[in-house]
């Protein structure tokens, strides 16, 4: 630990550390998302800098480090914070839900109002906010896009595996129908393996009944 001795190493990583940054379209300040993902890659940079660097230019090594990994890990943690942003002003109303998990975005696209009941054809309805969904995935285009279909547990287990897949399938086929790159997507069904309410009344299986597009880095 004597590495760490350096008071200006010490300030410098934990000034990324508590690093904050305001969301352009927000307008709010977030010190959990780009902040924390530009200290944890000055901190790796730092060690990185330090264990490579000779012993008389360690402590430079590290600030080099620090410097070069906060400003990689904090830009990919802005670029996520604005394609939330966006992803959350596009969808307002829409009836799909924007969901965070770290560097991760999930969308869920209820299946009553992105398929008729029990058909894999995208609603005509739903056409504006998938074209509004293309939109945002060829601007923000550092993203892989896995497209899962769910059923309730209403029926055989075999009708709604091929239910789920084909419904995967159409908002994929979609998407890249309209310009988003294939070599992104990916696209299958999980069938009502993966409940997010009980399937013992109407209200859960309504649930149930979803595509979720789950977006990470490439």
């Amino acid at each position: 630990m004597k590495h760490w001795r350096n008071p200006t190493l010490l300030a410098a990583a934990l000034t990324l550390l508590a690093g904050c940054t305001t969301n352009p379209y927000t307008g709010e300040r977030e010190a959990g998302k780009a902040g924390i993902y530009g200290g944890v890659g000055a901190v790796t940079g730092a060690v990185i800098g330090a264990a490579t660097s000779s012993k008389k230019d360690r402590a430079k090594g590290a600030l080099i480090g620090a410097a070069v990994g906060g400003a990689a890990g904090g830009g990919y943690g802005y670029y996520v914070d604005t394609q939330e942003a966006k992803l959350r002003q596009t969808l307002q109303g829409t009836g799909v839900q924007v969901q965070r998990n770290g560097d991760e975005l999930k969308l869920i696209m209820p299946g009553n109002i992105t398929f008729a009941s029990n058909s894999a054809d995208v609603s005509s309805g739903f056409y504006p906010t998938l074209n509004s969904l293309v939109l945002v995935f060829k601007e923000f285009d550092k993203n892989g896009i896995d497209i899962v279909g769910h059923t309730d547990s209403t029926g055989s287990l075999a009708l709604n595996q091929d239910l789920s897949n084909r419904r995967a399938q159409s908002v994929a086929a979609y998407l890249s129908g309209n310009g988003v790159a294939p070599a992104r997507i990916s696209a299958y069904g999980a069938g009502p393996n993966q409940p997010i309410a009980s399937n013992a009344n109407e209200a859960g299986r309504a649930q149930n009944r979803r595509v979720e597009i789950n977006l990470r880095p490439l």
